[in-house]
């Protein structure tokens, strides 16, 4: 197991729609295992493979919510379904994100309160997933991942403007640039 450098916004594989998983091997096995370990490293609640510099459609997941129920898992070539998404200005208290790419900044965005995931896991088994609330906001921002979209890619203007100062004062925007989780020291 191995964690693995967390590339940031500006990587070309961070804003390229990525392909089928087509090998279900133990290199995939390994994948897996080492972006679980990145994710719980950094902390974060999910981590998609175009993050860790790999072209694949497969998404890690692990959060607990309020009930104290723990939803954790593997999502290879997933389809999404969501329900409509509420109109008007997001809540900053309630509804901002934060991402690994981008890491060290938080910004409110609206998403579906409801969403319908269907994958394959590790055995190349389908499954499917009925979320709400955060649940369906995570399974949201990482399948936007494999569609090479960066949450700041869908901020309002005015918090889109902010995100943009933040990628120019922190020099991102360019290929090359990552972090370690556990060894880099990002402010948050």
């Amino acid at each position: 197991m191995a964690v693995l450098p967390i590339r940031i916004s500006g990587e070309p594989v961070l804003h390229e729609a990525a392909v089928d998983v087509t090998d279900f091997d133990d290199r995939l096995r390994t994948l897996v295992t080492d972006m679980t370990e990145t994710m719980a490293a950094a902390p974060g609640v999910g981590l998609a493979a175009p993050q860790v510099g790999v072209g694949l459609r497969l998404f890690v997941y692990a959060w607990t919510d309020a009930e104290e129920r723990h939803h954790e898992g593997v999502a290879i070539n997933p389809q999404l379904w969501i329900s409509p998404t509420p109109t008007g200005e997001p809540d900053e208290d309630e509804e901002s994100e934060g991402c690994l790419s981008f890491p060290g900044e938080r910004y409110p965005l609206r998403r579906s309160p409801r969403a319908i995931l269907r994958a394959v896991g590790l055995d190349n088994e389908p499954y499917e997933l009925r979320a709400e609330g955060w649940l369906a906001r995570i399974l949201q921002h990482e399948y936007d991942h494999l569609e090479g979209t960066i949450y700041v890619d869908r901020l309002n203007h005015v918090h889109g403007k902010s995100a943009a100062k933040a990628l120019r004062k922190n020099g991102w925007g360019t290929p090359g640039l990552s972090w370690l989780p556990g060894v880099d020291h990002l402010e948050d």
